[in-house]
């Protein structure tokens, strides 16, 4: 591949995807107080629920912010009752953040809500086969890319 076609091919997934994640980002689920959660704190609780209980050090590196950062995410959600703060048992200074069931059912609602739209907008385009094949291996590559 040219330069010029790199070029060319990172454009145009930059704009698509920067798009898409726009849409994607304004469905949330909602709480019992009508208050959508911040793209940010749901990232917290995605990564608890995937990757489970984290200090808030490994947690900040993990989301890449900084530590300060993660303390003030992880005491809204705790605020919240979707994260919870829990002593480390050797080291009293140090504490773990682990994500509460609350938590989890509001990230499992969001990610279907984000499920769903998809589902939709790729049916209204009525993909061939062939097209939804190499969707699939285009969003495998997306994800390579995502965890660099």
């Amino acid at each position: 591949m040219t330069s010029e076609n790199l070029h060319e091919t990172a454009t145009e997934l930059r704009l698509a995807t920067f798009r898409l994640a726009r849409r994607l980002r304004a469905v949330r689920a909602v709480d019992s107080r009508n208050t959508a959660m911040s793209d940010a704190q749901l990232a917290v609780l995605a990564a608890l629920r995937a990757h489970g209980r984290h200090s808030l050090t490994a947690l900040a590196d993990r989301e890449r912010v900084t530590a300060p950062t993660m303390s003030s995410l992880v005491t809204g959600l705790e605020e919240q009752g979707y994260a919870t703060r829990i002593p480390d048992d050797q080291d009293r200074r140090r504490v773990h953040v682990e994500i509460t069931p609350s938590g989890e059912a509001i990230v499992a609602e969001t990610f279907e809500r984000r499920t769903q739209l998809l589902m939709a907008e790729i049916t209204e385009l009525h993909l061939t086969e062939d097209e939804l094949r190499i969707l699939h291996e285009a969003s495998i590559l997306m994800r390579k890319l995502a965890e660099l």
